[in-house]
């Protein structure tokens, strides 16, 4: 970690020399006595002559400094702890605004499941304040937020300040989503935030979404070479729908479907792959509890401690002397006759 002392108005400096002001011998402070060998000698007093000019040397003093305002300058320190770097990669189409089932979805009426659909909890809510919690107990992981609905939205780089992630998530549920989703140009875009960090640790994409994608051999190709690359594990919480296929269906009239396309391929990528089903909060939650489990192997990462403002060290040793100042001041006056 450096060190140095930098100041933000380095300028304001060659005002210092002002502080030796009070050091100069004015008219006044020189009285003419016949004799003063009978006096006794005043210790005390030869202190306190001593001691006001240096406290207005040190007012003087500190107020320029602090006004050039010193401080520690940005830097970069490397850490190791236990966990990963984890980019979480969260739906915010207008499909993630429905309704989780309930958690008893099976053992009710199939007639009357619809009714109760529309009074479960919104999938995106669900999905937010499970994801703040993971977030807060993973203290040693890096976090990146990004959003996608038609197009990939970065929201928080990685970062390991929990305040900053946690806002980020917060902010998904303003307003309501795009009606497009389109999952190939998120992967994408996600991969990138990768592309300029130096692997130091294990690396996950969590990928939250009730839908899926039909690309082409080009993209598909770009997020598979990508993921290789960057050495990136792809977890991804599949929220269904009510009118949704599950991902183990052998059932035809879903084998072209979204999101059995997209499960489809990420199976044939060459690094890690899991799947979570999710269809109420409670499944989701486990998912969630699941993921959390994994990944807490050593992570070497350089974490940014900003900037170290002195200003206010020096303004109090300048307000400390200026008290000082007015209590001599005040001695004085009431000693005279």
């Amino acid at each position: 970690m450096s060190s140095t002392l930098a100041f933000e108005h380095p300028w304001l400096l060659i005002l210092l020399p002002l502080a030796l002001l009070p050091l100069l011998r004015r008219r006044r402070d020189t009285l003419t006595f016949p004799s003063i060998a009978w006096l006794p000698p005043d210790r005390i007093g030869r202190i306190i002559g001593w001691l006001w000019p240096l406290f207005a040397v040190l007012a003087l003093g500190s107020s320029i400094v602090a006004l050039a305002q010193p401080g520690r300058p940005q830097t970069q320190v490397q850490r190791t702890g236990k966990g990963a770097e984890i980019l979480v990669l969260l739906d915010r189409s207008r499909s993630m605004d429905d309704r989780m089932l309930p958690a008893n979805w099976r053992e009710i009426d199939p007639s009357l499941l619809l009714y109760h659909l529309g009074r479960g909890q919104q999938k995106a809510k669900v999905a937010r304040e499970l994801l703040s919690q993971f977030v807060a107990r993973r203290p040693d992981d890096r976090f990146s937020l990004m959003y996608f609905s038609n197009r990939p939205l970065s929201v928080v780089p990685f970062t390991q300040h929990d305040p900053v992630m946690q806002a980020g998530i917060a902010a998904g549920g303003i307003g309501r989503g795009l009606a497009d989703t389109d999952v190939g140009r998120a992967l994408i875009a996600a991969i990138a935030q990768f592309d300029q960090r130096a692997y130091s640790g294990s690396r996950i994409m969590l990928l939250v979404s009730d839908g899926g994608a039909n690309m082409d051999d080009e993209m598909m190709k770009r997020i598979r070479i990508g993921l290789a690359r960057n050495r990136i594990a792809l977890y991804w919480i599949y929220l269904r729908s009510y009118n949704s296929p599950t991902l183990d269906t052998n059932d035809p009239r879903w084998e072209n479907a979204p999101e059995m396309a997209l499960h489809r391929f990420f199976q044939t990528l060459k690094t890690p792959y899991r799947v979570y089903q999710a269809e109420d909060p409670e499944s989701l939650s486990r998912a969630v509890a699941d993921v959390e489990r994994q990944q807490n192997l050593p992570l070497d990462f350089m974490e940014q401690i900003p900037r170290q403002d002195y200003s206010r060290v020096f303004l109090a040793i300048a307000a400390f002397s200026c008290a000082m100042l007015l209590m001599y001041r005040s001695m004085l006056l009431r000693s005279l006759p």
